[in-house]
């Protein structure tokens, strides 16, 4: 986008009234913690609003509608098969074995240390970041699974291996909004 100059000395000046009025809380807090804090913060009006992997907000909260979609759906179309927090809790997850898969689960394991190590640092910019990442590799495998259909989540052929990666999807959608949460920005379940 556009840089605004901004002067003390004539006055010329935006509010963060002015910048959350126009882009929202959520789109402010994200990217006053999506960098390093003695990083300056260039705020773009234009990439905050995208709908796109460059704007960091919308992406981690893409990312966490999407497993929300993806469960809801399931839900829908595969009435015979238990898909409870119990059942997905039991799932077989050595059935995951597609490196996409396993990177996906791998990245997760991280979160614990990483959310210990933000606290003890004062580093709330490891968060953003890693969120940001997890979100890229859900979508990443997301678009092999578009092209390779025995990559998606739900397998028709398959009732094991498909709880088995729901699993996985409610996983990540629980590490996307605790990470939100622990930030100050919402999860919605749903983006239109």
């Amino acid at each position: 986008g556009e840089p605004v100059r901004m002067s003390k000395r004539s006055g010329d000046f935006v509010t963060l009234r002015e910048v959350v009025d126009e882009v929202g809380v959520d789109a402010v807090r994200f990217m006053m913690l999506y960098r390093k804090p003695e990083a300056p913060l260039d705020f773009d009006f234009a990439k905050v609003t995208e709908q796109s992997k460059d704007n960091p907000v919308f992406y981690v909260q893409y990312a966490h509608a999407r497993c929300k979609s993806v469960l809801r759906q399931a839900g829908e179309d595969l009435a015979g098969i238990d898909l409870s927090p119990a059942a997905l809790m039991a799932a077989d997850l050595s059935l995951l074995d597609d490196a996409g898969e396993v990177a996906l689960i791998r990245k997760m394991a991280e979160y614990p240390r990483l959310i210990e190590q933000a606290a003890r640092t004062d580093e709330p910019h490891r968060i953003a970041f890693y969120l940001y990442e997890l979100a890229s590799d859900l979508h990443q495998h997301w678009s092999r699974g578009k092209e390779s259909p025995s990559l998606r989540f739900v397998n028709q052929e398959n009732a094991k291996l498909t709880v088995a990666r729901l699993a996985m999807v409610r996983a990540i959608s629980v590490v996307i909004s605790s990470g939100l949460a622990i930030i100050g920005v919402s999860s919605p379940d749903e983006m239109r």
